[in-house]
């Protein structure tokens, strides 16, 4: 997919470096850079081994081979509606913003998900991120509250697991 600002393709293994760079630069700005407990061998494993977590499309400059944004998506299902694609985080580098990247990344996403016969495509979005919002918002995208998020992790994870 090519467009006038740039150009998507899917990810190779040899992107993993610039990926995993891309992912801290985003926890950072989320204030999270303490939670990313993976690297790059994991990533080349879970995207690139025998079996697949997730897939990974990047976004290049239309001048220059260079990765300037990527997009992390899995599919998932729906008991309500059946196929759907969760983006799991869209980021292009600091410098590279503004330029139609961001854009160009969604919209490979969504013919993704349309490719695949998904009912819809997911993602979530800090609540304080007013940039991210009026992002998703300026492609008539929904942008819900309503639903508040659940994790178990770690030792808790583990506890009950094992019953305890």
């Amino acid at each position: 997919m090519n467009g006038a600002a740039g150009r998507i393709r899917q990810a190779t293994a040899g992107d993993i470096p610039k990926a995993y760079a891309l992912i801290r630069e985003l926890a950072e700005y989320e204030r999270a850079l303490d939670q990313v407990n993976i690297g790059e061998a994991t990533l080349l494993e879970d995207g690139f081994g025998p079996n697949p977590a997730y897939g990974l499309l990047v976004v290049e400059p239309a001048d220059r081979d260079e990765v300037v944004g990527v997009a992390l998506h899995y599919e998932k299902y729906s008991t309500w509606n059946g196929r759907c694609l969760f983006l799991e985080d869209l980021v292009v580098t600091q410098a590279e913003r503004g330029k139609g990247y961001g854009k160009l990344l969604f919209q490979a996403v969504a013919a993704e998900a349309v490719r695949r016969g998904c009912a819809y495509m997911q993602w979530q979005v800090l609540d304080w991120n007013t940039p991210a919002i009026e992002f998703y918002k300026s492609l008539d995208s929904e942008v819900s509250s309503e639903w508040l998020n659940g994790r178990l992790e770690g030792d808790a994870l583990s506890r009950l697991a094992q019953g305890s």
